[in-house]
């Protein structure tokens, strides 16, 4: 049996290859309106709409376009898959944003507003830490500033001895709803209730406390465990300390964002810390015992004799705690030490005399060094592979 070829989807939207995004959702909108299986006459619309939107799907997303450019439907295998199972509810994209702008939503989207349980807004909280704290961890006390349950009414809004009463104008579902004649058919519109705001019930008597509006501001204190080995930009979920849920709603959640300040030495590598560290012509060339700082405080390094500038150093586990998607510590990372041979610009007598002395046994032979990877490109692949 011979295998049919999907169409080349440029080819069913109608567009050149260059077409614009806008080209593409233009096209789209035509065909849409022609073929959608509610309105369509046509013998075959609903196999013509699958495959109108599997095109527009695929086009509209630059990612998928460009895999389908290069690689052609193998490059986007299933990228249509989802079936058309009838009215507004057969998970086409692209096509309800068509509804959405033209009639501002339409019966029985996800995007409307029931009047049911609903989690209450997460929050953001950005905190401040030094880099001690980032390396080994801490417990920070914040103070967070957000809406929680009046303590009078209870959230019922009502003042003490009275309680809300049904919306007359929705029914108590928060919804009205209003049908539109449009070049698809009858269209049915869910809004918001006017009259209640989405709440399904009127307050006649506001309480005192938060004037009807079922929370109030207050503060929050809090204490936030840091784990060790965290970076700038690490999120820390507070699960229920967010702003509470309506109509018995879960609350949010809270988002602890760390800011971590720079250290004056250190420079953090993912889990490795980089210190640069100046020495002088004498140990360079004798080599010395030298005392460096970590985060652990100082410790003892051997400086080889005949050290150039840049050589570098490991010190193993004097890194920061390598942390887990749990929050757990897999280890550390090191501390990588890079030398610098100073050159003094000012020289007492003494000091000239002596390198004077040296300067006559080591000559005055000028070498060339042939082209080659420089200082710089060493230090960036040595760092590169660690």
């Amino acid at each position: 049996m011979e295998r049919t070829m999907p169409r080349d989807y440029y080819e069913i939207l109608g567009v050149p290859r260059n077409a614009t995004k806008e080209d593409i959702k233009k096209a789209f909108r035509g065909l849409a309106r022609r073929y959608h299986p509610d309105v369509s006459s046509e013998p075959d619309a609903e196999a013509r709409f699958k495959e109108i939107n599997e095109a527009y799907t695929v086009l509209s997303d630059d990612n998928k376009r460009a895999a389908y450019d290069r690689f052609g439907h193998a490059g986007v295998n299933g990228a249509g898959a989802g079936g058309f199972s009838g009215g507004f509810s057969g998970g086409f994209p692209g096509f309800e944003e068509i509804f959405e702008e033209f009639f501002g939503g339409f019966g029985g989207g996800s995007r409307r507003r029931r009047n049911g349980p609903t989690q209450g807004r997460d929050l953001r909280y950005d905190l401040t830490i030094d880099f001690n704290q980032s390396v080994f961890g801490a417990e920070v006390d914040i103070e967070v500033p957000r809406r929680e349950t009046c303590d009078v009414c209870h959230g019922s809004g009502a003042a003490p001895g009275t309680t809300p009463r049904r919306c007359s104008d929705c029914n108590g579902t928060g919804q009205v709803r209003q049908v539109r004649q449009s070049f698809l058919g009858s269209m049915v519109n869910v809004t918001d209730c006017p009259r209640c705001h989405g709440t399904g019930e009127i307050v006649d008597t506001p309480c005192s406390e938060c004037n009807g509006q079922r929370t109030v501001q207050k503060v929050r204190k809090l204490t936030v465990t840091i784990p060790a080995g965290v970076d700038d930009g690490t999120q820390i979920r507070l699960g229920g300390e967010g702003e509470p849920g309506q109509r018995g709603g879960p609350a949010g959640d809270l988002y602890v964002v760390l800011r971590v300040t720079p250290h004056e030495f250190f420079k953090r590598r993912e889990s490795d810390i980089i210190l640069e560290v100046s020495i002088n012509v004498a140990q360079a060339a004798l080599g010395d015992s030298i005392a460096v700082p970590t985060v652990d405080g100082d410790e003892e390094v051997v400086v080889p004799a005949g050290t150039q500038s840049g050589k570098v150093i490991r010190l193993r586990g004097k890194g920061v705690p390598k942390l887990r998607r749990d929050g757990s510590s897999a280890g550390r990372g090191d501390q990588l030490l890079v030398l610098t041979v100073e050159v003094p610009s000012k020289l007492t007598k003494e000091q000239r005399d002596l390198f004077e002395q040296l300067g006559r046994t080591l000559g005055k032979e000028v070498i060339p060094q042939k082209q080659g990877r420089g200082f710089l490109d060493r230090v960036s692949d040595f760092f590169g592979g660690v």
